[in-house]
């Protein structure tokens, strides 16, 4: 019984490393540029609601319902398509796609909750950080994805340094400070995505296990 249960671990292990050598294609072109589109919803909805002010509970309710509306319509596809497109490995590609994208998401989430509650005059740099947290989760996972998706990286990089360098001049609210770097940002990787992985109908002809 010890034996087995070392050989199914053995498995589980080297089927774990399969999955992080192999190319992911578990994120759909059309599903990321739609996520793009959503950000620009955003940005005109704050725009209608908020207008000028500068309403830091309000501002969160918009951005973090875009963020968790796009963080649904990604994985949502991106279950079905890998288990269309990489068969027996799904779970393992899936689960290698997300460790590059949990620290980011954690790490935004603490220190939105930490500017917010102690540090509310520093608030001003959220636009700008979200933008930088999510370049570096970008890098982390073009070892998984295509390397031309590090150009994404790069934009939300360039994004958010200078919404940092020029937010404190009062328009770090602004809802194309987030709408246009985001909008962009997703067609540019959807793109990206679309020229490497392929999106149209024949697409499985590129699966892999």
């Amino acid at each position: 019984m010890q034996d087995l249960r070392k050989a199914l671990a053995d498995i589980h292990a080297i089927r774990g490393q399969v999955a992080r050598a192999t190319l992911f294609r578990g994120y759909g072109p059309a599903t990321v540029a739609l996520t793009g589109m959503v950000a620009g919803l955003g940005a005109f909805f704050q725009a209608i609601w908020l207008g000028g002010s500068h309403d830091i509970a309000g501002y969160l309710i918009v951005w973090v319902g875009v963020a968790l509306i796009s963080a649904a319509m990604i994985g949502g596809e991106t279950i079905t398509r890998s288990r269309r497109l990489h068969s027996e490995l799904a779970d393992e590609m899936i689960h290698a796609a997300i460790e590059q994208l949990i620290p980011v998401a954690v790490a935004g989430a603490l220190l939105t909750f930490v500017l917010v509650r102690f540090a509310p005059e520093s608030t001003w740099l959220l636009p700008g950080l979200w933008q930088i947290l999510y370049s570096l989760g970008i890098f982390a996972s073009c070892r998984l994805l295509p390397k031309s998706l590090f150009a994404a990286g790069a934009w939300y990089l360039a994004a958010g340094l200078i919404n940092v360098a020029w937010g404190a001049e009062g328009e770090a609210f602004s809802p194309w400070r987030m709408g246009l770097p985001f909008g962009i940002g997703q067609l540019l990787m959807a793109g990206i995505l679309y020229r490497t992985l392929g999106g149209g109908p024949f697409e499985d002809s590129y699966g892999e296990g």
